[in-house]
């Protein structure tokens, strides 16, 4: 007797278990942990996840498994020790520590099939096995299962002559194109040749084609080479001569580029000092955490890539991690050009089913590279030999819903296990990595020179106030307009950043002072130009535009605030002959809509590039010679004990993207509180000097690297259960941690309603609480009826960056 311990797909606390089932005996050679399955479960059935397999149960009575949904397993050991680690870290549910890992197509219904691979493999295979390829390439699953023959294909799946697939019903489908292949021997067509009537030219180009290559052809391919129609090669069909058969081909989200291969670059002093320890890390196979601190433009990547090209060398594999979706296009072609088809690239620009083929390639080791935004980290890798995660200090790298994991976290663990390097890189990395070099837990490594010695670009701080009380009302001070001017007239080119999304914050009636506010969550609404709507960034409600104040009747409602809307207005105003390209939500929500406007923007089509944080990072043009940073403070008034970090590093990476090349580079900025000390210092690129005041700051309100956080939110349609359930907790938290932890709250969280719930929230802070995630579990049982019953929310965050 074999038994499976399952994880069922039912998110839920009383599910979040082991369930043992019985492997029918047909079965017992074919499942392994990692595999999924489908299992009964109370009167349905559901997917499953094999996390162990054993010879033996406490329980009388076991169902039995009633499909294998995978015949090799989908996640590796180690992956699954990595979600039993993530489930307690996070304090999320195994079954979504587990789905994190795989592609969203992996998580939705399926059909089955087996496929061969080559048609000459039939004769390696098992007699039984090979019976049912003689006419096709293809079997469905359900077929081979009702026969009790899962095992002998098993085999063949080992030795790679067949692959199991998942038809996934309305989602990632495998791709197909249609080729065309020799039906008779060489011979056979040469006879068949002469026996045409010679007006039939084009079919004698087509089987002259074939005699000479008898191997398949896309038929696309096959029209341009031979310049034939379509129906020369359907009449060739009917005749017997060719065949039409569909080939799977991957869908490529770059096959319409072309990537120029590029050599590695030889290394300044600087950079060799860097790799060297990084290159004996991965000679010694031994796990290190390193943080390459090296100001913009100081030749981080190709450190990285050289790194890189040592393990791929070793016959090991690599993930390289960057930000979302601002850093795609350019790293991509930096990478693709060094490693060519050695690279996989997962980012949410990609469709369901680019994802799923991306993931595929990684999963049959087709490919040693994965170059990809947060979820890369999962990459199904066996033989890992350094992890990559340029700039670290980005929040894009935690996940906000369960599982609340940080890629950072994950990069450590897997580093550990595959005894390898990880490389953390960034101009301004977080205060909680810059500290754990001062301890000795990670390594520090810096660049402080940009590439050929170009200098760092000079920056300008200009006081809006001052400019406000002199007369000038335009959203550009004199100096921007000045220096925006000067650059379209030596044809160089200007970066604007505006710190914000939309056409404008908020919209107010000038007589009464009504604020237009969302009905479902306590946040004002967003004006949209573009549609003449006012929309809820937080529900997605929207209404129309208001002509009148719904308070007293009054014309003049207003927007307040700039969006980058409003701000290309001014610019066409200001400067008609430039030319603008506008980078936000709107403009880049289409799909390669980003990647567009960058290239156009790269070949010289437009002077000036505006728009919001998306264009802060990773950007390398050549002829940008202005950086100009609209509204610098906006991030800093925040409610967030990070906004003076975050406004130094926004300040810092865009000023880095000015001056990269021949050309020097300024920078201007403008705000209304010049004498704050991140604005301050980021115009003189001053990160330690930033380090030393904030850490000094942190120290004094217990906040992190000197203390742990965790967050707890609550929430429910009624306000008062609300409020009653935080009370409670955070009593319970007082009389359980201990006198050195401090606990804020419970309070209304800083947006206290979302979508029709309220929110209350607790923070508690501490250095050492080894028993916290037990409490904070217990506090989900105690709470579990209320959860499925009631409409009661509670979630935990241990580790919080967003913090309303």
């Amino acid at each position: 007797m074999k038994v499976a311990s399952v994880v069922v797909d039912v998110p839920a606390m009383q599910t979040d278990r082991l369930f043992d089932y019985l492997i029918p005996p047909e079965w017992n050679q074919v499942i392994v942990p990692g595999m999924r399955v489908i299992v009964p479960f109370g009167p349905r059935k559901v997917q499953g996840f094999v996390m162990e397999v054993s010879s033996s149960t406490e329980i009388d009575k076991l169902k039995e498994i009633h499909t294998v949904l995978d015949l090799s397993p989908v996640l590796t050991s180690e992956l699954l020790q990595l979600g039993n680690w993530l489930t307690e870290k996070t304090l999320s549910y195994k079954i979504s520590a587990l789905q994190v890992m795989l592609p969203a197509a992996m998580r939705a219904k399926y059909q089955k099939e087996i496929k061969l691979l080559k048609r000459e493999a039939v004769g390696e295979l098992e007699p039984a096995v090979a019976k049912w390829f003689e006419t096709n390439d293809v079997v469905a699953w359900e077929d081979v299962e009702k026969r009790n023959q899962l095992s002998a294909f098993q085999k063949g799946i080992q030795s790679g002559f067949l692959e199991v697939i998942y038809k996934v019903k309305d989602r990632a489908n495998k791709k197909t194109v249609r080729h065309v292949e020799p039906v008779l021997t060489k011979l056979e067509l040469t006879e068949f040749l002469e026996n045409l009537p010679s007006q039939a030219i084009k079919q004698k180009e087509i089987i002259d084609y074939f005699i000479e290559n008898p191997s398949s052809i896309e038929i696309k391919q096959l029209i341009n080479q031979i310049d034939c129609t379509e129906a020369s090669i359907k009449t060739l069909v009917k005749k017997g001569v060719i065949k039409q058969v569909n080939v799977e081909s991957y869908r490529d989200p770059f096959d319409h580029r072309e990537f120029k291969p590029t050599k590695p670059l030889p290394l300044t002093n600087e950079q060799t000092k860097v790799i060297t320890p990084i290159l004996q890390s991965i000679k010694d196979v031994a796990h290190d955490v390193f943080l390459l601190f090296g100001v913009t433009g100081s030749g981080k990547t190709e450190v990285y890539m050289q790194a890189i090209e040592e393990v791929l060398n070793k016959g090991k594999e690599a993930i390289v991690l960057v930000p979302e979706i601002s850093l795609t296009p350019q790293m991509v072609n930096r990478f693709k050009g060094r490693f060519g088809s050695k690279v996989a690239v997962l980012h949410s620009g990609l469709g369901t089913g680019e994802k799923y083929d991306e993931w595929r390639k990684i999963h049959r080791k087709e490919v040693s590279l994965v170059v990809g935004a947060r979820s890369a980290i999962f990459a199904p890798f066996e033989n890992l030999g350094i992890i990559i995660i340029d700039e670290e200090h980005e929040t894009s790298y935690k996940q906000e819903e369960n599982p609340r994991y940080h890629a950072r976290d994950v990069a450590i663990y897997r580093g550990e296990y595959h005894q390898c390097p990880v490389v953390l890189g960034s101009a301004t990395p977080t205060l909680e990595s810059f500290a754990r070099t001062s301890k000795n837990v990670y390594k520090l490594l810096t660049l402080e020179e940009r590439v050929g010695n170009r200098p760092l670009p000079s920056v300008e701080i200009v006081d809006m106030r001052e400019e406000l009380k002199s007369g000038n009302r335009s959203m550009f001070s004199t100096s921007l307009f000045e220096k925006l001017n000067d650059r379209l007239e030596r044809k160089e080119q200007s970066v604007l950043l505006l710190n914000r999304r939309g056409y404008s914050s908020f919209v107010m009636c000038r007589d009464c002072g009504f604020v237009m506010n969302c009905p479902h969550c306590e946040i004002s609404l967003t004006y949209h130009r573009s549609s003449q709507s006012l929309k809820c960034h937080y529900c997605a409600h929207e209404i129309p535009m208001l002509k009148t104040c719904p308070e007293c009747d009054s014309e003049h409602i207003r927007f307040f605030g700039t969006g980058t809307q409003k701000v290309e207005e001014e610019l066409t105003k200001i400067l008609p002959e430039a030319r603008v390209i506008r980078m936000d939500v709107d403009t880049t929500s289409r799909k390669g809509a980003h990647e567009r406007l960058l290239n156009d923007f790269g070949e010289g089509k437009a002077d000036i590039l505006l728009g919001t944080q998306m264009i802060a990072k990773g950007l390398d043009f050549p002829y940008v010679t202005l950086v100009g940073v609209l509204a610098a403070d906006t991030i800093l008034h925040l409610a967030d004990f990070r906004s003076s970090e975050k406004t130094f590093q926004l300040l810092t990476q865009v000023s880095g993207r000015a001056g990269r090349h021949e050309l020097p580079g300024e920078v201007v900025v403008q705000t209304y509180t010049p004498e704050h000390y991140s604005i301050q210092l980021a115009s003189h690129h001053d990160y330690r000097s930033f380090y030393k005041n904030e850490m000094m700051i942190r120290r004094q309100h217990a906040y992190p690297p000197f203390y742990y956080l965790a967050l707890l939110t609550i929430s429910h349609p009624e306000v008062l259960k609300v409020v009653e359930v935080a009370e409670k907790i955070t009593t319970h938290l007082r009389h359980s941690l201990s006198e050195q932890t401090i606990i804020l709250g419970p309070v209304a969280s800083p947006i206290p309603r979302i979508n029709d719930r309220y929110r209350y929230q607790c923070m508690i802070k501490y250095k050492q609480e080894p028993d916290l995630t037990n409490l904070l579990k217990q506090i989900l049982i105690r709470y579990q009826k209320e959860i499925s019953a009631n409409g009661l929310n509670l979630s935990f965050d241990l580790n919080p960056y967003i913090l309303m």
